[in-house]
């Protein structure tokens, strides 16, 4: 009796003890090249993905920035930044980051949607009356000259917000789509309400409200800015927005003393090769500060405007927006016009709803938007996590931001 009780008695202690051990022990085999709940030894095929990219000579380089809980993850630059010139890309490069404009302008007007100027359903024309009146194409391959009938209805702010108010960014190839491209972007324009007046006089290309359709949408947003403000936009967004989040980079125009940290964008030619496209945007007196596109911005001011959205409005105690705002901004607003699988479209972001559905690697609810010349970013609410990723390149497709995504997440091994 007294060995089987001394038995138990080791047995119990050896249970005890290693059970002690093994707790200790999993607490302590958290590797060290883990940071924020991202093993960085798995980031590392990311890495390399880009490299092989750059080595291919598929892309001329990148600026790849990541933080999740607060930290930085990843913050690595490749590459050339011109490949003529043999320069090797830095961190703090200057990127024409294209339609990655159009959420910092969304983001901006919403501001004043808070200070009470508007409502939502407001019609545009209440406030720019040259929007009354839309005429809407009945054959969108008929071009800007083709018959039209009368809008059934008043194009809201909330289609602008949306891309559902029926207007084009002249990318569908359609001989409407031409139209717009050339009127839009071709024609001399001196200032944003020139161009939005000219976009107020083009046929749409459906019914307000009844489809969604990317467009120069935004653009309009940026002349309501001024309307609002009484700024133009190029001065509310240093105001409100660049010099509150020390994003003292962003901007319409490259001061001289910065435009050695250009990045010109390339493209592939006829043979396959990688080099400097011959015809660049100008980078330096700009007068039309638009909401479609137009400004320059580096991966690390990008990264101050994404944390202040994620942290719901706020950067360094400063409330930008409402979290509640926010909240508004990144639900999906167009219900399942929006063709992408698992996706939805809030006001200024595109936004995850069904990840099973859009057959990639993320969260629902993450938001997100890219650059023509092939930048990319996504926010992850959930993750608490943001994604920049930049490069100069045309013409574009998504592909490196589903490389992105996948090889990003595949990453994340703790909450």
């Amino acid at each position: 009796m007294k060995i089987t009780t001394r038995l138990f008695t080791l047995l119990s202690f050896l249970l005890l003890f290693g059970s002690l051990t093994y707790g200790q022990a999993d607490i302590q085999l958290t590797p060290s090249s883990v940071v924020a709940g991202v093993d960085k030894d798995r980031l590392a095929r990311y890495d390399q993905f880009l490299q092989k990219e750059i080595a291919d000579g598929r892309i001329p380089g990148a600026v790849s920035y990541i933080m999740r809980k607060g930290e930085v993850v990843h913050k690595s630059a490749y590459g050339y930044s011109s490949k003529n010139e043999k320069k090797p890309m830095e961190q703090d490069q200057l990127f024409h980051i294209m339609s990655m404009t159009k959420p910092i302008v969304t983001a901006a007007f919403m501001m004043l949607y808070e200070e009470g100027h508007f409502s939502l359903t407001d019609p545009v024309s209440k406030y720019l009356p040259q929007f009354k009146n839309a005429r809407v194409a009945k054959n969108v391959d008929q071009g800007a000259q083709g018959e039209t009938v009368p809008a059934n209805k008043e194009i809201t702010i909330n289609h602008l917000l949306t891309h559902t108010a029926g207007f084009s960014h002249g990318l569908g190839g359609t001989k409407l789509d031409n139209d717009y491209a050339k009127a839009l972007y071709s024609e001399p324009h001196n200032n944003i309400e020139s161009r939005v007046n000219t976009l107020a006089s083009l046929p749409l290309v459906g019914q307000p409200g009844e489809q969604w359709y990317y467009s120069a949408s935004p653009d309009v947003l940026a002349l309501l800015i001024e309307h609002f403000s009484g700024l133009n936009v190029s001065e509310f967004l240093k105001n409100r927005l660049f010099t509150p989040l020390d994003m003292n980079d962003t901007g319409y125009n490259i001061p001289k003393d910065k435009s050695n940290r250009w990045v010109p964008v390339h493209h592939i030619d006829k043979d396959g090769t990688l080099i400097n496209s011959p015809n660049q945007l100008p980078i330096e007196g700009n007068t039309i500060y638009g909401g479609t596109h137009g400004l320059f911005s580096t991966a690390a001011d990008y990264m101050k405007f994404c944390q202040m959205l994620l942290n719901q409005g706020t950067y360094k105690g400063r409330h930008f927006l409402s979290p509640k705002t926010v909240e508004i901004m990144t639900m999906n607003h167009v219900g399942d016009l929006y063709e992408a699988p698992g996706q939805g479209f809030g006001l200024g972001f595109g936004v995850t709803t069904n990840l099973a559905e859009s057959k990639s690697l993320g969260s629902v609810g993450q938001y997100y938007w890219s650059g023509a010349y092939s930048t990319y970013f996504f926010i992850d609410p959930k993750e608490e996590m943001v994604v920049i990723l930049m490069t100069q390149l045309q013409p574009y497709n998504n592909y490196y931001g589903e490389k992105m995504r996948q090889l990003v997440y595949q990453a994340i091994i703790q909450e």
